[in-house]
């Protein structure tokens, strides 16, 4: 499991184990927070599309979905 502190989150990059429409390389551009100020959803923008997807900050816990980094 991926050690993850969501404050540190912005501008991170993630790998898709397995990619979608040629979408494997994505970037966190917007934390998500609620009224008090924690953050719950990242918004994650492809890097070959640039289309965007919001997903929970703790799915990127999981190893068998996405990785630190471009790999």
């Amino acid at each position: 499991m991926n050690a993850i502190n969501p404050e540190k989150l912005y501008h991170s990059k993630w790998t898709a184990v397995h990619p979608r429409h040629k979408e494997k390389h994505f970037l966190v551009t917007k934390l998500v927070r609620d009224e008090e100020e924690t953050v719950v959803e990242v918004i994650l923008e492809a890097i070959y599309t640039h289309r965007e997807t919001t997903l929970p900050w703790r799915a990127l816990k999981e190893d068998d979905t996405w990785r630190m980094g471009w790999k």
